[in-house]
């Protein structure tokens, strides 16, 4: 059930959403400033582009001063941004019965663009 619900949303907007995370990695990277923040959008591209079956757990490193200031100036950055484009992609998808699977990858993608420093994806 996971493939199938992967494979559509591959076909009806995943592959762009993950792209789009790709190609700001990329150009966040080619700055020495932006790595750590570059690593966390292609965490994030990897989750959207195969978000059936994973999910982003918390990890036990992730309670140290360093994760927690590079979450607030991701937050300050883009991160609320992102994360808000999500959360309206789940309303509208959240409408309709068939969209509501749809929805919650939407959430769990919203969750982990909000913070992602101290996050690991994992299969469930």
């Amino acid at each position: 059930m996971n493939t199938l619900g992967n494979l559509i949303w591959l076909i009806f907007g995943g592959f762009l959403v993950a792209l789009e995370y790709l190609v700001s990695s990329i150009l966040l990277m080619i700055t020495i400033i932006g790595i750590p923040f570059g690593m966390q959008t292609l965490k994030m591209a990897s989750l959207a582009f195969w978000p059936f079956g994973r999910n982003a757990f918390v990890t036990e490193r992730s309670s140290g001063c360093l994760h927690t200031l590079f979450n607030v100036i991701w937050i300050l950055i883009g991160g609320f941004w992102i994360a808000l484009t999500h959360l309206v992609f789940a309303l509208l998808l959240g409408i309709t019965i068939i969209g509501i699977p749809f929805a919650r990858q939407h959430l769990k993608l919203a969750n982990i663009a909000l913070t992602p420093f101290g996050r690991d994806i994992r299969n469930v």
